[in-house]
């Protein structure tokens, strides 16, 4: 079975801000969907113990007032999104989301902070497999420009658009929306990468240097290990171009984690 049509782990987060060493998760979703089973929904709303900033607040509308009234404590939170990823992952389930590094570190951070086993611990010898919409759609398309000023070209909304599915604004960054919205963009990808490229439609056709092919022969493993190299280029590409104007531009290029540690 290809990549795209066996079971998959979708994950997103909603959090107290950008910052994966210092900011909370105020909402997760891990959703099992896919493989001709039944899609399993897990949301968790937590009270990340500290105040959320009106700026994340803006994003995904849960107030500190509300998460302190109707959160789980986050010790309890972080453990289960913890332990609902890695019991899929022993069950042959990649993790997909959009942007994954920032989910994934900031959860391993997480429980770090509350003296809990991290993924990895949880995992042992079963290795993580992690399918990530924003290195793929980059790696398949490479050549896109922002759709406006306020919408970057590599926004999950973007992805949408490119890939023809419907967008609900009213919904986005909702966590179990976002989660879903990755899945969705990531079976259209695998579905064009196993795809005659004669048999692509117009819109995507019409890319530059269109590649999705490349994705089409390659195992779970294989994808894993090539979205490594291919986030660490894009990465360095974007340092680059940053650097015509800021000299000390620096664009980490980890992937699926920020090892601990590093500024």
């Amino acid at each position: 079975m290809t990549w795209h049509l066996g079971r998959l782990c979708a994950f997103d987060l909603e959090t107290t801000g950008v910052d994966v060493e210092q900011d909370r998760i105020v909402t997760a979703a891990v959703i099992g969907l896919g493989g001709g089973e039944q899609t399993e929904t897990h949301e968790w709303l937590a009270d990340p113990g500290i105040e959320i900033p009106a700026e994340a607040t803006a994003v995904h509308h849960i107030t500190t007032e509300h998460a302190r009234e109707h959160g789980t404590p986050a010790h309890e939170v972080v453990g289960h999104i913890a332990e609902e990823l890695a019991a899929r992952v022993r069950n042959g389930a990649p993790i997909v989301g959009h942007n994954v590094p920032y989910d994934l570190t900031l959860l391993d951070r997480e429980c770090r902070r509350h003296g809990l086993s991290t993924l990895h611990d949880l995992l042992g010898d079963v290795p993580l497999q992690v399918l990530d919409t924003r290195v793929l759609d980059q790696q398949c398309l490479p050549y896109r420009k922002r759709p406006s000023e306020t919408q970057g070209a590599r926004q999950l909304i973007t992805l949408a658009q490119v890939y023809d599915l419907p967008w609900d604004e009213s919904a986005a960054h909702g966590c179990s929306y976002d989660a879903l919205m990755s899945a969705r963009v990531l079976y259209r990808i695998g579905t064009l990468a196993h795809m005659r490229r004669m048999d692509w439609p117009e819109r995507i056709k019409h890319h530059r240097k269109a590649q999705l092919h490349h994705l089409g022969g390659l195992s779970l493993a294989e994808l894993h290990a090539a979205q490594i190299e291919w986030a660490a280029a894009q990465a360095a590409s974007l340092q680059e171009w940053f650097r015509k104007t800021d000299p000390a531009a620096v664009v980490d290029g980890s992937w699926p984690m920020k090892p601990l540690g590093d500024s």
